[in-house]
């Protein structure tokens, strides 16, 4: 084992889209578990869209960081010292840890990854709380029906590509907003959604879901916002569902931009307009990962991660999901088991 551990912090506050001097890598002692801690060798760390909105000053539904903190995300890693913990040494583990190449945490804020139910990777992605964001946004809040349409934006991502093939597993058809036409080729040919759209060389959203969705939209799963949900808004059906996951489009704004006004579009659907947080469903994760990976098993679900090596890499991981560079999961490999 290392003597130092290589940590990310908060360098500065960025103003609109971070870039790399919002992130600062220091070399620091190795920690020491406390009691009940264990120390974890960081095999691979999860990057995540809602990380920007924490490097605000401003109240979030996740609490933001102070300038010299370390970055914190989900992280799957092994287990190599314990301190009167539950686990291990060898064990693998996941949490919500330091970007670091090592870090301690108290037994309890563990969950123990199983590698016989599936690669340790996907306990950050199509096991994790991706997959477990799109299970319960899609089966609990859009709740797309045999027959009726859903429509899901940032399809091509871990979360949207979950949730497009959780509402086929429903018998509904599927559309996909993606941002390029290789990601439109992985929705339909990959993973059986029924249209894929590329929202960087569609002039008119309004008319390409005409065309896609000709019988208007049932349920939509909205990871972005912006003006694409602004015309999905033009096409619900009466009773339509919305799950709003996320609204990538806007995260690095520094003034909300104001876009058209559509809430009169509710009041003609009876729309019911519903924010997602998966945090709120905690109690049922267990179930449901033991759903998801049996789907992932019999290959009912498929995933596909996009990952980069090296902890020192994992700022350009970030900020390429806002360039969309990634096609399903972003992970950041730091070392091997």
């Amino acid at each position: 084992m290392s003597n130092t551990n290589r940590v990310y912090r908060l360098a500065k506050r960025p103003d609109g889209t971070p870039d790399h001097d919002t992130f600062e890598l220091s070399e620091e002692d190795v920690p020491e578990p406390g009691p009940g801690e264990v120390l974890i060798k960081t095999l691979y760390l999860s990057v995540d869209p809602y990380m920007r909105d924490r490097m605000r000053a401003g109240e979030s539904y996740a609490d933001p960081w102070d300038v010299g903190d370390a970055l914190r995300g989900a992280v799957v890693g092994e287990v190599v010292e314990s301190n009167g913990a539950r686990f291990d040494e060898g064990d693998i583990v996941t949490g919500d840890l330091e970007w670091a190449e090592y870090a301690t945490a108290p037994g309890p804020a563990l969950t123990e990854v199983n590698p016989e139910l599936a690669p340790i990777s996907t306990a950050l992605g199509v096991l994790g709380m991706p997959g477990m964001t799109a299970y319960f946004g899609t089966r609990e809040v859009a709740q797309p029906a045999a027959g009726e349409t859903f429509v899901v934006t940032g399809a091509a991502g871990a979360v949207g590509s979950v949730a497009g093939q959780l509402a086929k597993l429903q018998g509904a058809h599927v559309v996909g907003f993606a941002g390029s036409d290789e990601k439109v080729a992985f929705l339909e040919d990959d993973l059986g959604f029924d249209v894929g759209i590329n929202y960087k060389t569609t002039d008119d959203y309004q008319a390409a879901l005409d065309e896609a969705a000709p019988d208007g939209v049932d349920a939509y799963f909205d990871n972005v916002g912006g003006p694409i949900t602004d015309a999905v808004f033009t096409r619900l059906n009466t009773d339509a569902r919305v799950a709003v996951c996320g609204q990538i489009s806007m995260y690095n704004d520094e003034d909300v931009p104001v876009g058209p006004r559509k809430l009169m579009h509710v009041i003609q659907s009876r729309a019911t307009v519903q924010g997602l947080l998966v945090s709120d469903f905690e109690p049922r994760f267990e179930d449901a990962t033991k759903q998801l990976g049996e789907w992932v098993a019999s290959g009912e679900i498929s995933y596909r991660e996009t990952v980069t090596e090296g902890i020192e890499n994992a700022p350009d991981a970030f900020l390429g999901l806002f360039e969309g560079e990634n096609i399903g999961k972003q992970l950041v490999q730091v070392a091997e088991r």
